[in-house]
């Protein structure tokens, strides 16, 4: 073998670091894709959106601009990625089904 192709120590242990580091993002994109996968079981638009008024309660008073449709939708998520944040920081279990966060006191 010649040495080009050898790993050194310095390089194996940062590509160990970085696919440690990159974990969490994705075990958090997971949870969130799943818990988004079983709210669209549940609801066919979103739950926090006020047919009515045309307005969304996530945000607090602010129009929905997507109708009500959370598939896709950046504030559902970035509710759902702060969801996952408290329950990491709280190191409790990480509900499995949305009916299990909409119902959790957090």
């Amino acid at each position: 073998m010649s040495s080009s192709t050898r790993i050194t120590d310095k390089e194996l242990n940062e590509a160990l670091m970085d696919k440690q580091e990159k974990k969490p993002v994705d075990e958090k994109q997971k949870w969130v894709n799943r818990i988004l996968k079983s709210a669209k079981q549940y609801h066919k638009i979103c739950p926090y959106f006020d047919k009515r008024t045309k307005m969304c309660f996530i945000t607090l008073g602010t129009k929905c601009d997507r109708e009500g449709k959370f598939d896709t939708c950046p504030v559902f998520k970035a509710f759902l990625e702060k969801k996952y944040d408290d329950y990491k920081a709280k190191n409790q279990p990480l509900p499995l089904d949305f009916s299990d966060v909409v119902a959790s006191p957090l």
